[in-house]
C-alpha cells in the first residue's frame, strides 16, 4: 500500500506547480520510508527492546506529522507580517500621491498664496518617501502576487534614472529614491508634469500607476467566475474582430446603386464598432483578474494601442484616460478603407494574438501563467526579483 501511495504522489508532483510539487515530493518520500528510516535510526539507537521500539515508532509518526503540518502551514515571522501589512497599506497611499502628481491642478498657483512649485515639491517629497516605504516592505514581503509588480515598478524607475535625475530624484543602488528639491526647482515643474503625465500612457507616472493598480488588485481580490466568463467571451470576440479587420474578405468591394465598385462601409464600420465594444468589455472584466498571464497580455495590448494612438486617431479611434477606446463614426466612414486595411493588417492581427492569450489564461487559469509580470516578463518567485537592487 505504501508503494502505491508513493507512486501516486510522485505522479501528482510531476504535474503540479512548483510549490505543491515540492510538498508532494516530500510527502511521497515520507510515506515511502526514507524519513521514517532516518527517524527510526535516530530514536532506535542505543536500545533494541520492544518497548523502546514501540515508543520510537510513535515518536517517529509524531515527527512525520509535525513536519507535514509545518509544510502545510509555514510559520510567518512578525517582521514578515509587518512587511505584508505595510505593503498592503502602502500601495494605495503611493497611488494617491502619483495621482496628485498627475493632476493638472497641482501645477497651478492657489488663491491662498501657495505656489505651484511648492505644491509640486511637497508632492515629490511624499512620492519619494512613500515609494521607499513600499519598496522596503516589498523586499521582506511574502505576498508574491504584489511584489512582482513592485519589482517591475522598480525596473521602470531604474530605466528612467537619467530623466528622473533631471527633476531631482536619484535612484539608489538598493532601488530606493532620494529627492533634491533645489534640483527640481531649477529644472522647473513642467518637466515634472511631463514625467508624470496621465495623458501619455507610456509616461513614467502612468507606467508606475499601472503597476501599482495591478499590485493593488493582487492585494486581496479574487477572480469572479462571472467576470472570468465575460472576460473570456470578450477576448475571444476581440480576437475574431481583430482578425476580421486584418482580413481581405472584409474589404471586398461591392456594387453601389450606380453599379460602381465600392467598399461595404457599413459592414466594415460594424466590425470596427464590435472591435471597440469587445476591447473595452475585455478590459472592464479582466483587468481586476489576479491571473498574471491575463494581466501581462492586457498590458501588452494597452502598450500596442498607445504606440499606435496617432494612426488610430486618423481613422476616428481615440483612447481615454482609462485606456478605453472610442470611435467617431463619421471620421471612420470618411477614411480611406485601403489605409484602414493596411493598418489593421499589423495592429489588428497583433491585438488578436494577445486577446487569444487573454481568453486562454482566463478560461484555463493556467498555472504556468503565475510567473509572469504585467510587463510580460517571467519573474522568479522570492527575493530574486529584487536582485538588481540589493
Amino acid at each position: 500500500m505504501s508503494q502505491n501511495y508513493s507512486q501516486m504522489f510522485q505522479g501528482l508532483s510531476s504535474s503540479s506547480g512548483s510549490g505543491s510539487s515540492n510538498f508532494l515530493a516530500d510527502y511521497a518520500s515520507l510515506k515511502s520510508g526514507s524519513y521514517g528510516r532516518l527517524m527510526k535510526a535516530y530514536y532506535g539507537s542505543g536500545s533494541s527492546s520492544s518497548s523502546v521500539s514501540s515508543g520510537s515508532k510513535a515518536q517517529t509518526n509524531n515527527v512525520l506529522e509535525r513536519i507535514l503540518e509545518e509544510r502545510r502551514n509555514p510559520k510567518v515571522s512578525e517582521d514578515v507580517k509587518e512587511a505584508n501589512a505595510n505593503l498592503t497599506a502602502g500601495i494605495p497611499t503611493l497611488k494617491n500621491t502619483v495621482s496628485t502628481l498627475q493632476n493638472e491642478n497641482t501645477y497651478t498657483d492657489t488663491q491662498n498664496g501657495q505656489s505651484a512649485t511648492d505644491k509640486v515639491a511637497s508632492a515629490m517629497k511624499n512620492f519619494v518617501s512613500q515609494y521607499n516605504d513600499v519598496v522596503n516592505a516589498a523586499k521582506q514581503s511574502t505576498l508574491s502576487n504584489k511584489t512582482a509588480y513592485i519589482a517591475n515598478m522598480m525596473k521602470t524607475t531604474k530605466a528612467n534614472a537619467d530623466k528622473l535625475s533631471e527633476i531631482g530624484i536619484t535612484v539608489n543602488k538598493n532601488g530606493t529614491l532620494q529627492f533634491n528639491e533645489a534640483t527640481m526647482k531649477s529644472a522647473g515643474i513642467s518637466k515634472v508634469q511631463e514625467m508624470f503625465s496621465s495623458k501619455d500612457s507610456m509616461s513614467y507616472g502612468s507606467t508606475v500607476m499601472s503597476r501599482l493598480q495591478f499590485a493593488g488588485i493582487a492585494a486581496g481580490a479574487t477572480d469572479s467566475t462571472d467576470k472570468e466568463n465575460t472576460a473570456g467571451s470578450s477576448a475571444a470576440s476581440l480576437k475574431a474582430d481583430g482578425e476580421a479587420l486584418a482580413s481581405d474578405k472584409l474589404y471586398e468591394k461591392i456594387k453601389d446603386k450606380d453599379g460602381k465598385q465600392t467598399y461595404d462601409i457599413a459592414k466594415i464600420l460594424s466590425t470596427a464598432k464590435s472591435f471597440v465594444s469587445n476591447y473595452n468589455g475585455m478590459f472592464d472584466a479582466a483587468e481586476s483578474s489576479t491571473n498574471t498571464g491575463v494581466l501581462a497580455n492586457l498590458a501588452k495590448i494597452r502598450e500596442k494601442t498607445a504606440q499606435n494612438a496617432d494612426a488610430l486617431k486618423q481613422f476616428g479611434f481615440s483612447v481615454d484616460e482609462k485606456g478605453r477606446l472610442k470611435l467617431d463614426e463619421d471620421t471612420f466612414k470618411k477614411s480611406d478603407m485601403s489605409k484602414v486595411q493596411k493598418f489593421f493588417k499589423d495592429y489588428g492581427s497583433s491585438i488578436a494574438s494577445n486577446a487569444s492569450l487573454v481568453d486562454y489564461y482566463t478560461t484555463t487559469k493556467a498555472n504556468t501563467a503565475s510567473g509572469y509580470t504585467a510587463a510580460g516578463a517571467y519573474s522568479v518567485q522570492g527575493s530574486s526579483r529584487f536582485a538588481d537592487f540589493i
